[in-house]
Parts: C-alpha cells; structure tokens; sequence
C-alpha cells in the first residue's frame, strides 16, 4: 500500500508545527509582522481558492496547501534566502514523512522560489503560492502596537482594512483590490515595499495563463 502524505498530516506533525512557531518568534525579535500559523493557514487558503478556481485536481491542491502550509519555515535558519533554507528544511521534513518523490520536488520548487529577492514561478504551485503569499497584507499581521514607532512595513499593513484576491469568471485575470486607510499609510508607501512583490505576482499570473491586475481604493494601479 502507498502512504500518501496528506495535508492534514503536515498540520498535525509536532516538528513542523515546533519549526513554524520557532520561525516566527525570530521574525518578532527582529521586528517582523506575523508570520505563523494565521498566516500560513491563510496562504494555503488562498493558494487553494486559485487552483480550485482553474480546475487543478485535488491532489495537486493537496500538494500545494503542504507547500503553502511549510514555506516559511526557512526563516528560522535566518531571514536573508529563507525560501532556500526553508526548502531545504522542508525536502529533509517531507522525506522523513514518506512523501512521494515527485511532490516532493514540486513542493521544494515553490517554497524554493516563493520570495520576491530570488523567486520565480517556476510550476503552477509555485505560482499559486507567490500570489497567496504576497496578497497577505492586514492589519491583525502588525505585532507593534504603539503606532508612534511603526516602521514602513507597520505602516502599510496597519493601513489596509480590506483584501480581496480574486479570479474572474472567464479565468482571464485575477485582481489583488485593497482598501488602504491614508491616515496610517500612503499607496505610494505600499508600492515602495511591494513593487517588486507586484511584478513577481504578475509574472507568477502569467504561469497560470492569468493577467495580473492591482486596485487599491477602487483605483486600478497595475
């Protein structure tokens, strides 16, 4: 009989969940938002919400939350090239759990190649994972609570009230629409740390057969 790993699997196993919790407590010490199990929950969601959309088999779904779910972990060994570290971490993890050779160099692609410094879409959950990843903007992300000493990225994230990453019907484009509160922060604040973010969801878009459209207070940007 073949163990087929499941998501669930990777949800419930005590390392995993000890390496994410741990990932993030580093990101607090350097003054990162959030970046733990809300959030991963949160890509896998949307990960799954795109590739349910294109009519991706359940399987492939299934295979890409794992993706979403471990793609951070790489920021426990150190923040700079997380996705690599990360992916490292993750072959050992999924290796030592029995995961099919194949899914396993998809899932190690995408988590590889999920950040913006490094990242490209290389297989369709790569790419579904970079526009899940990079539309996680909010303000419950923020931990600093003394708005006085918001850095930019405090800034950006407390500003944004609401967040909508969807695909149209005709599965011709998909729309990243923010609503930003300008008293916290400025749109040309949010393009100053995100651009390079936008250009890699365009081009992880494209991976889909998608246009790639940004609307931030009902303005169409991108």
């Amino acid at each position: 009989m073949i163990f087929i790993l499941s998501y669930k699997d990777v949800k419930n196993d005590p390392a995993i969940r000890a390496y994410i919790q741990r990932a993030d407590e580093s990101l607090l010490a350097l003054g990162y938002t959030e970046h733990s199990f809300a959030h991963v929950s949160k890509v896998a969601e949307g990960v799954k919400y795109i590739l349910e959309t294109l009519g991706y088999d359940e399987r492939q779904i299934e295979v890409a939350c794992i993706a979403a779910y471990m793609h951070d972990i790489g920021n426990l060994v150190n923040r700079v090239e997380h996705s690599q570290s990360g992916a490292i971490m993750a072959f050992r993890i999924l290796d030592r759990m029995g995961m099919d050779a194949e899914e396993l160099a998809t899932v190690i692609a995408a988590i590889g190649n999920h950040d913006e410094g490094t990242g490209v879409p290389v297989n369709p959950i790569a790419a579904a994972l970079i526009l899940a990843d990079k539309s996680d903007v909010r303000r419950s992300r923020v931990r600093n609570r003394d708005v006085s000493t918001f850095d930019i990225h405090d800034r950006v994230n407390f500003s944004v009230t609401d967040t909508e990453l969807k695909i149209d019907d005709a599965h011709k484009n998909i729309t990243l629409s923010i609503t930003i509160d300008t008293k916290y922060s400025s749109v040309m604040d949010y393009f100053e740390i995100f651009l390079n973010r936008m250009v890699l969801c365009r081009k992880a878009a494209e991976m889909l057969g998608l246009s790639f459209k940004l609307i931030i207070n009902g303005q169409q940007l991108l």
